[in-house]
């Protein structure tokens, strides 16, 4: 079985190389920037064979677009394949997508629509959908800092139907109202040669028991030469309400290169 492969130093330096040079971390984009065009692209590849067959494949794709002036467009997009001796171990999208009115302002309304999938955590498709409203609580050239609040209808579809919560126990799919609150922020550090920024959430479920949802980020860009960067992000996410078996935390590490292009 691929669990009795010998994964020794030299495989997972070989991995750590790969993954530094070509990870796609990145930044989010800022949907308040006046640049009428905002792309930022990234992927990861790493293949082994011989005593460890790996594959891992990773993408990153992040666009803003304020061509209509008053509508901002922003979407953020990756993917992630892993693959170790023929055992899947990730299959994963995550496609975040937001429609802004006015967001150069101090204050503005949104909404929003998330799709994602997550083979680990045998999430077959979550899909949620909402609307809410932005402060920008600090907006200026080298430091930005925002907090936000909406209310989204989930539904959730799961590879199992039992979970740690027995409330949920014979459902596959789980439907539900959210209310969620946002904070984001990033500041340009030694004449804006790093930028370091950080956000979270906390995803409250509107039910008779409690499914709570949380996840937090932080991380820098280094500038290194004409829109190519050094990154490195430490993420946490948490989810209450999970199938048996899976465990509720997340915490991953990641560095690498990316490249951002903006046009005025």
């Amino acid at each position: 079985m691929w669990m009795r492969r010998n994964f020794g130093p030299p495989f997972f330096l070989s991995c750590l190389i790969l993954l530094s040079f070509f990870d796609p971390v990145m930044a989010q984009l800022n949907e308040s920037d006046t640049a009428r065009f905002q792309l930022r692209a990234g992927m990861t590849g790493a293949l082994q064979k011989g005593n460890v067959d790996l594959l891992i494949i990773r993408g990153k794709l992040d666009l803003v677009s304020n061509s209509y002036k008053k509508l901002v467009f922003k979407s953020q997009n990756n993917s992630l394949y892993q693959e170790f001796s023929g055992f899947k171990a990730d299959n994963d999208i995550n496609s975040r997508n937001y429609l802004y009115f006015k967001p150069f302002r101090k204050y503005y309304p949104f909404a929003m629509v998330y799709f994602q999938t997550n083979y680990r955590r045998e999430i077959k498709s979550r899909i949620f959908g909402g609307a809410g409203y932005t402060w920008q609580v600090i907006q200026l050239p080298k430091s930005n800092l925002k907090l936000s609040g909406s209310l989204v209808y989930e539904t959730t579809s799961f590879r199992n139907d039992l979970y740690n919560e027995s409330y949920y126990n014979g459902r596959s799919d789980i439907p539900l109202w959210r209310g969620t609150i946002y904070l984001a922020g990033w500041h340009k550090l030694l004449d804006q040669k790093i930028r370091l920024y950080y956000s979270g959430y906390w995803q409250p479920g509107l039910e008779e028991v409690p499914n709570n949802r949380t996840s937090l980020e932080i991380g820098f860009d280094l500038s290194v030469w004409k829109g190519l960067s050094a990154t490195a992000q430490y993420t946490y996410t948490f989810e209450e309400v999970v199938t048996t078996k899976v465990l509720q935390e997340d915490r991953i590490l990641t560095f690498g290169i990316s490249y951002q292009l903006k046009k005025n």
